[in-house]
C-alpha cells in the first residue's frame, strides 16, 4: 500500500505501516533487516494475543511474510552465490528488536556428519577451511559440488547486548550435496571436503557463504548446519562453540529447486517428510529457523537467517 503524508504529493510505499527501503523493488527484496523486523513484529503481535506458543499455524504466518516460503520465480531481484550482504543489515536487525523479541536460536544437533572432530573427521584444523566459497574441495582435491547456486547469510546477534550485531564471531557451515551426501563421510565422497567452510562475521555481524542448494535426503527436512564460535581463532575446536543450529529451507523453494536436473531423488524424499514431523524442526515447526529466500534458480538463490546467541 502507499500513503501520502501531509505536505507531500508523491505517495510513500509501505508494508505493514513501515516505509520500504527501496520502493522500486518488491516487498520480497527489501533486505534482511526489513525481513527480520517484519518477523519480529509479527511474533510480538502473536505473543500479545496469547499465541506465543509455536506450532504449524505460526510457521504458516511467518512463511507468508517477506522471505518466508517465497517462490523463487516471484522473488524479483536475483542474488548470486558469493554476493556480499547489504551494509548494516545485522545492525538494523538488532535495532529493530527488543530484548523480549530477540529469541535465542534453538540449539540443535550437529548430526552424525559434523566434520568438526567431534565425530571422526576434522575439517576445522585443515589449512584452507576459512573461505567464502565452499562449493569446491580444498587440499588434495578440487572437486566442485554441482547444484543450484545458494548464498547463505547468517546475521549474528548478541543477546547480552540487546541483539546488537555480534562482530568478531565466526561461523562454521556445512550441508549435504545435490545427491544427499556429506563430504568426508558418505560413500563416494570420503576424500572430499566440499560444502564445508568457516567465515568470520563482518562489521555488521553477517557471515556469508557461497554454496549450492542441498538435497532432501530420506528422513530429514532440507537444511543447512552451522556452529557459531566467539572468534575465528577459536573456531578450530568444537568445545569453543557458543551455538549449534540448523537453517530450515522453505518448502516452496525446495519444490522449485528439486524440479531441476540432478535433484530427482529429492522430489520423492521431500514428499515423505514435513516440518511438523521432522526430528529436528518438529518441536516448533522451525519457526525461528526458517530461512528467508530471495533470488531465482536461474541467477542464484540467497537464504538469510538472524541468529541470536547467548555469549555468556
Amino acid at each position: 500500500m502507499t500513503v501520502s503524508p501531509p505536505g507531500h504529493r508523491e505517495p510513500i510505499a509501505t508494508f505493514e505501516g513501515r516505509p520500504l527501503r527501496d520502493p522500486s523493488e518488491s516487498v520480497y527484496d527489501q533486505g534482511l533487516a526489513f525481513d527480520v523486523e517484519t518477523l519480529l513484529t509479527r511474533r510480538s503481535v502473536l505473543k500479545a494475543i496469547g499465541l506465543g506458543g509455536v506450532g504449524a499455524g505460526l510457521f504458516t504466518l511467518a512463511a507468508c511474510g517477506p522471505g518466508g516460503a517465497t517462490s523463487s520465480s516471484s522473488a524479483g531481484a536475483s542474488s548470486s552465490a558469493g554476493s556480499s550482504p547489504a551494509a548494516g543489515s545485522a545492525a538494523a536487525a538488532g535495532g529493530a528488536s527488543s530484548t523480549a523479541d530477540c529469541t535465542v536460536i534453538p540449539e540443535e544437533t550437529a548430526g552424525p556428519f559434523p566434520g568438526d572432530g567431534s565425530n571422526g573427521p576434522d575439517v576445522l584444523t585443515q589449512s584452507g577451511v576459512v573461505r567464502a566459497d565452499i562449493r569446491s574441495s580444498f587440499g588434495s582435491s578440487t572437486t566442485t559440488a554441482q547444484g543450484v547456486p545458494l548464498t547463505i547469510k547468517l546475521a549474528l546477534l548478541d543477546l547480552r547486548n540487546n541483539c546488537a550485531p555480534l562482530t568478531g564471531a565466526a561461523v562454521y557451515a556445512w550441508h549435504c550435496d545435490r545427491e544427499g551426501r556429506y563430504s568426508m563421510y558418505s560413500q563416494g565422497v570420503t576424500a572430499e571436503n566440499y560444502l564445508r567452510g568457516v567465515q568470520a562475521a563482518d562489521a555488521d555481524g553477517v557471515a556469508t557463504f557461497g554454496s549450492i542448494f542441498p538435497a532432501c535426503y530420506s528422513g530429514r527436512w532440507p537444511h543447512v548446519h552451522f556452529e557459531v564460535y566467539p572468534s575465528l581463532d577459536r573456531a578450530s575446536d568444537p568445545a569453543n562453540r557458543i551455538a549449534t543450529s540448523q537453517i530450515a529451507l522453505p518448502e516452496t523453494t525446495c519444490k522449485e529447486v528439486y524440479a531441476t536436473a540432478g535433484y530427482e531423488q529429492s522430489v520423492s524424499n521431500l514428499s515423505q517428510v514435513s516440518l511438523a514431523r521432522d526430528n529436528v524442526f518438529g518441536n516448533d515447526a522451525g519457526i525461528h529457523q526458517i530461512g528467508a529466500i530471495s533470488g531465482s534458480i536461474a541467477n542464484g538463490l540467497t537464504v538469510e537467517l538472524p541468529v541470536a546467541v547467548q555469549t555468556g
